[in-house]
């Protein structure tokens, strides 16, 4: 029972970090759509924004399928 809990909130972590880098690359091509010149500016600031939802994914994976086994 807590290990099918466990894998359900892993898979909205990573759902959710899936929907959020993809609405960060969409954002970014319409700002480097927009202004050509400032596209090494918006591409850094799209990295750093796509590994901190990463970061915050992987932590929730693991909170998920450690937080499923009871002590």
């Amino acid at each position: 029972m807590y290990g099918s809990i466990a894998a359900i909130g892993a898979g909205l972590a990573v759902l959710g970090a899936g929907l959020g880098i993809g609405r960060i690359g969409g954002s970014a091509m319409d700002a480097i759509a927009r202004q050509p010149e400032a596209s090494g500016k918006i591409q850094t600031a799209m990295i750093i924004a796509a590994a901190l939802i990463e970061g915050v994914a992987l932590f929730g994976v693991v909170v998920g399928l450690l937080g499923g086994n009871p002590a």
